[in-house]
């Protein structure tokens, strides 16, 4: 069986319960695969990502047609007429709207500028540094995975000196695992990175990782870049 987001976003928990840790959200359009169907809860494998977690049952529909596709279904008549208007966040599955390359990836980007962090959020209402770096990449037609160790996994390693604009930065703490990620960007010759971290912030980026020039202190150690655009 397969289900389809019909809500602007809804939240993926960590267990079957609304007290459980929100890990990820499903924003409209996102088609998934049901792992297990309880009589309140139902765990979801997402089909663009494969991400895994519990929904509500009162929030999806039961899906019949191709993955991560709206096209021509009686789904989106019955959810765009005059009566029934409804705001979507960016990166939302709509086929008949184009989500193209009108805009460069740093003017996407900073469209979600002092958007407050959110753990497991993917929207302008919240966002967590993997969902950020994931729905700016997906608007420009370039796929991510769901979590920062998870996208460290894809692209081309680039070394500090070679790095450019749109390029994935990752970050570890102190046992090397990666915990952060952040896009870069340059500003007057100025290397700096865009990033979620307390809300959607820029700040310089060197060799050692992420200054902070307000609390003038280095707040994350840098671990490696990656280049998922050609």
């Amino acid at each position: 069986m397969k289900g389809v987001c019909l809500l602007s976003s809804i939240p993926m928990r960590s267990e079957p319960t609304d007290r459980a840790e929100m890990v990820n959200q499903v924003i409209y359009g996102e088609t998934f695969d049901i792992l297990i169907h309880e009589e309140k809860w139902s765990k979801i494998k997402l089909h663009h990502d494969n991400y895994e977690g519990w929904i509500d049952n009162k929030q999806w529909e039961i899906f019949v047609g191709k993955k991560q596709s709206l096209k021509n279904s009686h789904f989106v008549s019955s959810h765009f007429n005059k009566k029934n208007m409804q705001l979507f966040p960016a990166g939302s599955i709509i086929d008949f709207i184009e989500s193209g390359n009108s805009k460069t990836v740093l003017q996407t980007a900073k469209l979600f500028l002092n958007t407050p962090y959110l753990w497991g959020g993917r929207t302008c209402m919240g966002i967590d540094c993997s969902g950020f770096t994931q729905i700016v990449f997906r608007i420009h037609h370039i796929f991510l995975l769901r979590d920062a160790y998870q996208q460290a996994s894809q692209g081309k390693k680039i070394n500090l000196k070679n790095i450019a604009p749109n390029d994935l930065v990752f970050f570890q703490n102190k046992d090397g695992k990666i915990i952060h990620v952040g896009i870069a960007i340059k500003e007057k010759n100025t290397l700096k990175i865009i990033h979620a971290s307390g809300k959607v912030r820029i700040d310089i980026l060197d060799e050692k990782g992420i200054y902070n020039e307000e609390t003038q202190m280095y707040s994350h150690q840098l671990h490696s870049i990656k280049r998922v655009m050609k």
